[in-house]
């Protein structure tokens, strides 16, 4: 017969989904099992599904048992009575001669009862080991495939990129899926583009209507219908372009497919040497360090190449990260420039002409500078 640690109070018992084993009870560091803890008897228990491979550790145990301390509840799979959580407690109180531990139970799938043991013993106890963490995250990938990767990582207590990997290698054994559960809970379509589109078309027809409500209708959060809603109003496609080195397309199991890298168009603008001769940047330190920096970057498509094919496997992410934010700064600073032109257009009617009369400049400059070096 079991005794209640408190009189007349029901047994505590709570549906936990995988979703909320994985998003804000790990957060908030919540065992995922009820409230109330129940006095039941070590003999009615059996073990669960571990995720340590090796098993309980006997040193450990006998460390335990030679400890005054009282142990913190276990946690007990309701209906089942497998242990999911304080197997080393529970043979260390058989140990002591206790007949009766302090239990917490737990109300879920058995996929979802192995996820939150996963959890459980990652943060606390004795830890698992990295072997038992990838096996683990192996084994959820199968058994919540809807997961993210950060989702799994969390409760795995490896690196997101690390369960990317995992999920890369095991792709084909996986369901295809058009969406994710992250850390939250939320569910986010892999693919975000039907969702801008939608939310595009919604705001055509309706401008005045609510961010929220049109997030609702899209099936997309409210921070990217905001974010759909300011590019069409500066007249940008609703879907963002893919990064440099992201092309290509993703599966509906979230594999990426490598596509051909699409050169950039070749745009007709001022010749380097041009801005070179120019005295107003040529004679001036600031002006110098612009030309220096532009100059770093002005070679040809083969020397990209030779370039690209010069990094080893090893520094390609540092090196593609450290290049994507070299031109995400040089993209900021020509927009800056073209915006403080627009302003200086608006306060001073002339400064069109001004700036035509520049241009052609510039062109005599460069008739003048083709034969002519510049150190």
């Amino acid at each position: 017969m079991r005794v209640r640690s408190g009189a007349g109070t029901a047994p505590a018992t709570r549906r936990e989904t995988g979703e909320q084993v994985a998003g804000q009870g790990a957060r908030r560091g919540e065992s995922g099992a009820g409230t109330n803890v129940e006095s039941v008897p070590i003999s009615s228990l059996v073990p669960a599904d571990s995720p340590r491979t090796g098993g309980v550790d006997p040193e450990h145990v006998r460390r335990l048992a030679d400890s005054d301390s009282p142990f913190p509840p276990i946690v007990v799979q309701q209906g089942t009575l497998r242990v999911i959580d304080g197997m080393h407690r529970l043979r260390a109180s058989a140990l002591r001669g206790d007949s009766h531990i302090q239990v917490r139970f737990f109300q879920g799938t058995n996929e979802d009862a192995f996820a939150l043991a996963v959890r459980l013993n990652a943060s606390h106890g004795l830890p698992l080991s990295r072997s038992d963490r990838v096996n683990a995250a192996s084994r959820i990938l199968v058994s919540h495939p809807q997961w993210s990767d950060r989702a799994i990582a969390s409760v795995t207590g490896l690196g997101s990129k690390a369960v990317a990997a995992l999920r890369r290698r095991s792709t084909d054994a996986l369901p295809r899926l058009n969406s994710r559960t992250g850390r939250d809970g939320r569910v986010r379509p892999l693919d975000p583009a039907p969702g801008r589109r939608a939310a595009a078309e919604l705001i055509a027809e309706n401008p005045g209507a609510s961010l929220r409500e049109i997030a609702q209708r899209a099936g997309i959060a409210v921070a990217t219908a905001k974010d759909v809603r300011e590019r069409l109003r500066l007249g940008q496609d609703a879907v963002p372009l893919p990064r440099s080195g992201e092309q290509g397309h993703r599966e509906a199991g979230g594999r990426r497919v490598p596509g051909p890298v699409a050169r950039p168009p070749v745009r007709r603008g001022p010749d380097l040497d041009v801005l070179k001769n120019d005295p107003s940047l040529r004679y001036n330190e600031q002006g110098r360090a612009v030309l220096r920096l532009l100059g770093a970057s002005a070679i040809g498509i083969e020397d990209w190449d030779r370039l690209i094919e010069s990094v080893p496997a090893h520094c390609v992410d540092a090196v593609a990260e450290a290049a994507r934010n070299c031109a995400e700064r040089w993209r900021t600073f020509a927009v800056e420039l073209e915006r403080r032109r627009v302003a200086a257009a608006r306060q001073r009617p002339d400064a069109g002409r001004a700036q035509e009369g520049a241009t052609e400049s510039c062109g005599e400059v460069r008739q003048e500078a083709v034969h002519t070096s510049w150190a």
